[in-house]
């Protein structure tokens, strides 16, 4: 079976038929490395962003400068798994659940693909109703809620099926009116906007700090899982270097900037969610009513990776699901997701969101185990004409072992509405301390280094 097949290059497709194979050299035609930039300054410069960091001060009890260290430290350390991620796009030409079965061999990545299957679907219906939500409200009802998101998913599995090259293409220009959007809110809300007291000093700050940023970490980390999707098609050559920095940068950057925007909203008014970005576009009537459809309409900017990496996921579930051409997965996956959201449209809340942030969890131990593959096992070396051969491939049960020695940290650490776990209890009691991203990382980081070595010295593969 051929590994490395030659394509039609990418200027010359309209659809793209390119899925979780290896992309060839002479396919490589995307050049453009400031995209690396804009796909994730447009993925990221939209309403979720302003409603996580308004979660700061009514949720965490958070006070202003406090809430601007959590957001800013947690930003800077969660950007960089994704910044690393797409380094390895132009360098193996392979999509970034694809190069997990260098880790976790053909049946761990078929695991890992399946949790990213979930969260892609989750965050998808999630994205349709809350943008649904805004848009029907401000319609006055003429806009059935159903209507609405099924508006939203169409325009986001549109982009999706047409591909990379589209995807990019509208990627260069989404983040545009929103920041536009968004310089006008803050022109008109940053008046009213106060800085609110840290609380003193104590375990129940350390522990608000703490989980907080957990959230903010979480939200910047989970592209790491698509990361390597959106430059595939890049040349090898292209520096590692500006990849690495500009994928930072589109991250961090929109994620620093309005999470903390969102913080300093709720100081100046007491809604929340679209309530509040509802209540600082008010006095412009008509035309503030107009911006907010045009925010809720950003989710699709943000929705697009969902509906995109979705497609390139179900292919590595193996042989079989990878014969089903990528556009199929991408438009079952909408048809899915749909079926999701529009009944749960009329009694949804916080709850489902609570789940999807539970679910990311897994992206700490699954991350730190392809770091130590890349650095200490491989140190950048990679056979890639065995990304489709189970035989050449890792047996993969060091890190199977090893992902679930890290879910059970999170178990242990994570502090959600939903669930505290034991450790995470015993700090700031009822409320825990959110800890479950640093325990799952560090337990699934320190036996990978133990029982990767055993599975080499057994194995040898």
């Amino acid at each position: 079976m051929a590994t490395d097949t030659i394509l039609i290059p990418e200027r010359e497709q309209g659809i793209e038929i390119h899925g979780i194979e290896r992309v060839s050299s002479v396919s490589r035609s995307h050049m453009r490395v400031l995209d690396n930039f804009t796909i994730w300054l447009s993925a990221n410069l939209v309403i979720s962003t302003v409603a996580l960091g308004a979660l700061a001060v009514p949720v965490f009890g958070l006070g202003f400068w406090d809430s601007v260290g959590a957001i800013i430290l947690f930003n800077i350390l969660g950007s960089l798994p994704v910044a690393f991620f797409s380094t390895m796009g132009p360098k193996l030409g392979l999509r970034q659940m694809t190069i997990s079965r260098f880790s976790f061999g053909w049946t761990g990545a078929i695991i890992m693909s399946l949790f990213n299957v979930a969260a892609c679907t989750g965050w998808s219906a999630v994205n349709a109703i809350v943008g649904g939500q805004l848009v029907a409200a401000l319609s006055g009802g003429t806009i059935g809620r159903p209507v609405a998101i099924l508006a939203i998913a169409v325009l986001t599995t549109i982009v999706g099926i047409l591909g990379y090259r589209h995807i990019h293409s509208y990627a260069r220009y989404a983040w545009i009116p929103a920041a536009v959007i968004f310089l006008i809110m803050l022109l008109i809300a940053g008046p009213k906007m106060s800085i609110i007291p840290t609380p003193a000093l104590g375990i129940a700050e350390i522990a608000s700090f703490i989980s907080f940023g957990g959230a903010v970490y979480g939200f910047a980390t989970g592209w790491s899982s698509y990361a390597a999707d959106y430059n595939v098609k890049q040349p090898a050559e292209t520096p590692s270097g500006r990849i690495f920095w500009l994928t930072y940068l589109g991250i961090a950057l929109p994620c620093i900037l309005l999470e903390i925007f969102g913080m300093g909203l709720t100081t100046a008014y007491k809604a929340s969610g679209g309530d509040l970005l509802a209540a600082v576009l008010k006095p412009l009537g008509g035309f503030g009513s107009f911006l907010l459809v045009l925010l809720a309409l950003s989710i699709v900017a943000n929705n697009i990776p969902n509906a995109y990496s979705l497609g390139l996921s179900m292919q590595v579930l193996g042989r079989s699901f990878q014969r089903v051409n990528r556009i199929m997965w991408t438009l079952y996956g909408a048809v899915f997701y749909m079926l999701i959201a529009i009944p749960a449209v009329s009694n949804f809340d916080s709850t489902l969101t609570d789940f999807l942030l539970i679910i990311a969890y897994w992206l700490g131990p699954w991350g730190i185990i392809l770091v130590e593959e890349h650095f200490i096992f491989r140190r950048g070396h990679y056979n890639v004409d065995d990304w489709n051969t189970p035989e050449k491939l890792p047996i993969g049960w060091a890190a199977i072992v090893s992902i679930a020695l890290g879910l059970l940290g999170v178990y242990l650490g994570a502090a959600q509405v939903l669930f505290v776990g034991p450790i995470a209890g015993l700090f700031n009691p009822p409320y825990g301390m959110d800890i479950g991203f640093e325990l799952g990382l560090i337990f699934a980081g320190i036996s990978y280094l133990f029982l990767r070595r055993l599975e080499l010295a057994l194995s040898g593969r």
